[in-house]
């Protein structure tokens, strides 16, 4: 039976979903251009439930390019209206359209002149009548068996939200990096903000050598600089190899003169290399793909500048 209840509640909520979907229509263009010619801040605003959903509007608008923050209603008339500006536009978050403290702001907000956009489901309503766009975020009925409970009405009073913050994402060419610049906690941050040259291994710390020198003199290098391998370099510091404790291992076992030998003859030519200007993922889905845990690292114009090793990628949190 719960499972039952459950499924007709997840049902009326996607209905309520699409009908809003299919009621679309130049107000939600004229919204979206509003928004997008504000030269202030979209303050979101509502009782209640309302509220509620209002602060995660708002929310995902900050985060994806569009200034935003929430206006308690109540809060508004005991002075906090004093952070709107005529340049501002307002969102109202009513269901009926009549909610006493967000009518009892609408005359300030007039005379400050904001612009207000309604989401209602009343499109006569008092509120509906003091904006200058109206959209209609009406539902048939609620999930609640009792009528009471704002349930498909928050549903889609959300979805409303969420289908102007996407739409306002992409009109103004929002991409992941700025995205990450208001997420810089968290791995989401990481990921999106950290490149290669953060976290390599550069100048005194960089382990390389000339090409023309031994393996003896190489192994010294890969075992100072702790990275298990090291770069082989021209005189203008054009990578032309790697050799790793790997290459040093299994060459051992069948040549017992390798120290001996010149690096050239040991190494790895013409190895996997990364730019120090990448993300940081993006130097841990190559060595994942090719099975490597260090990559050298170069600049524009090809020349070594760094080593970067999958410890310190593991170390940063990139995963």
């Amino acid at each position: 039976m719960y499972l039952e209840k459950a499924r007709e509640l997840f049902s009326i909520e996607v209905e309520a979903i699409q009908k809003i979907a299919d009621k679309l229509n130049q107000d939600f263009t004229q919204a979206v251009d509003t928004i997008l010619d504000c030269q202030g801040r979209v303050v979101v605003t509502g009782m209640g439930k309302s509220g509620l959903i209002g602060r995660k509007i708002s929310a995902t608008l900050a985060s994806t390019g569009t200034p935003s923050f929430f206006l308690h209603p109540a809060e508004g008339i005991h002075g906090d209206l004093g952070m709107v500006t005529g340049e501002d536009v307002v969102i109202a978050i009513s269901n009926s359209g009549e909610t006493d403290e967000i009518i009892n702001i609408l005359p300030t907000l007039k005379r400050l002149g904001a612009v207000i956009i309604s989401l209602t489901g009343k499109k006569n309503s008092t509120l509906a009548k003091n904006s200058e766009v109206v959209l209609d975020i009406g539902v048939e009925r609620e999930a609640c068996p009792l009528g009471l409970a704002p349930t498909a009405s928050t549903t889609a009073t959300l979805a409303m939200g969420d289908a102007l913050a996407i739409v306002l994402l992409e009109a103004r060419h929002f991409q992941p990096e700025d995205f990450a610049l208001f997420h810089p906690g968290g791995s989401l941050g990481r990921r999106l903000l950290l490149t290669v040259a953060d976290l390599m291994h550069k100048e005194q710390e960089n382990p390389l050598i000339a090409a023309g020198k031994s393996v003896k003199e190489a192994l010294f290098v890969i075992t100072d600089k702790k990275l298990g391998a090291v770069n082989v370099i021209d005189q203008e510091y054009r990578l032309v190899g790697i050799l790793t404790d790997g290459d040093l291992r299994r060459h051992l076992e069948k040549d017992e003169k390798l120290l001996g030998k010149k690096v050239e003859e040991v190494m790895t030519a013409h190895p996997k290399t990364i730019l120090q200007t990448r993300l940081a993922a993006q130097a841990l889905k190559l060595m994942q793909d090719k099975s490597i845990t260090v990559l050298p690292v170069l600049d524009e114009k090809d020349k070594l500048v760094g080593t970067i090793h999958l410890h310190d990628l593991l170390k940063a949190g990139i995963v």
